[in-house]
C-alpha cells in the first residue's frame, strides 16, 4: 500500500485529504507543520508528500527545500494562490506538481496517482554517459550538470527535462511529448507547468540556455551543432 504524508496546519483539510486518500487505497500519515514534516520524512518512507505552502513557523517552501537535501520523495504543493511566483518557487525547491486552493479532492487524488506512477518509472538507459557542448557538461550516470566547470543544482524535474532534451537533441519535441514522457499520460497539470520548468532550467543553464530553442506553436528543441 502506498503511503502519503499530508502536511497542513488546518486539521479539517488534513482530515478531508486523508478521507479521500483512504478511499483510494492509500495509507496516510499527517504533520501539522513544515518542521514536523521534515522530521517525519527523515524517519519514515513515504511514496508522496502533499505539502501546504502557507503554514506558521516553517512554511511549505522551506520544508520542501529541507526534504530535498536528503530525499527525492515526490511532493505536491497546496497553494492558496495560483500566481506564477508560487509555481516558480515551488518547482525551484523541488515540487513535482501543485494544486490551488480551494481544490477538488478527486482531482488531487488523480494528481497523486499520476505523480506516483511517473516516479516509479525507470528512466530509459542511454548508451551515452557524458555529453559536452562548449562549457556545458552533463554526466548522465552521475546525474550531474556542469556550467563552465561549476556544478549546478537542478530540481528533479529539471534534470528529467534536460536529460530528455539532450538525448533527443536537434529534434523538434511537441508539448504533448513532454507531457507524455516526462509527466506521463495521466498528468493533470496545465501547459504552463512545462513552460515554468523550462524557464527555471534556462535560468540555471545561464549562457547555455541558448541551446533550448522555443518552436512557436509546437514545443521546444535542444539545438547543438
Amino acid at each position: 500500500m502506498k503511503k502519503l504524508l499530508i502536511v497542513d496546519d488546518e486539521v479539517k483539510i488534513r482530515e478531508l485529504i486523508a478521507k479521500y486518500a483512504l478511499f483510494e487505497g492509500y495509507e496516510t500519515d499527517e504533520a501539522d507543520g513544515g518542521a514536523m514534516a521534515v522530521e517525519k520524512c527523515k524517519n519514515n518512507k513515504y511514496d508522496l508528500v502533499i505539502m501546504d505552502i502557507m503554514m506558521d513557523k516553517t512554511d511549505g517552501f522551506t520544508a520542501s527545500e529541507q526534504i530535498r537535501e536528503f530525499s527525492d520523495v515526490p511532493i505536491i504543493m497546496l497553494t492558496a494562490r495560483g500566481e506564477e511566483y508560487d509555481r516558480i518557487k515551488g518547482f525551484k525547491v523541488g515540487a513535482d506538481d501543485y494544486v490551488v486552493k480551494p481544490f477538488s479532492p478527486k482531482e488531487l487524488m488523480l494528481r497523486v496517482a499520476a505523480v506516483i506512477s511517473r516516479s516509479e518509472k525507470t528512466p530509459a538507459k542511454s548508451e551515452e554517459e557524458i555529453f559536452e557542448a562548449e562549457g556545458l557538461k552533463i554526466d548522465f550516470p552521475g546525474r550531474m550538470v556542469y556550467v563552465n566547470g561549476e556544478r549546478i543544482n537542478l530540481s528533479p524535474k529539471e534534470y528529467e527535462l534536460l536529460f530528455y532534451m539532450v538525448r533527443n537533441r536537434n529534434i523538434a519535441l511537441y508539448r504533448e511529448q513532454f507531457i507524455k514522457d516526462i509527466w506521463g499520460y495521466d498528468f493533470y497539470g496545465e501547459d504552463r507547468t512545462l513552460d515554468t520548468h523550462i524557464k527555471l532550467l534556462r535560468r540555471n543553464l545561464g549562457e547555455y540556455s541558448k541551446f533550448i530553442v522555443t518552436i512557436r506553436g509546437v514545443g521546444y528543441r535542444f539545438e547543438v551543432k
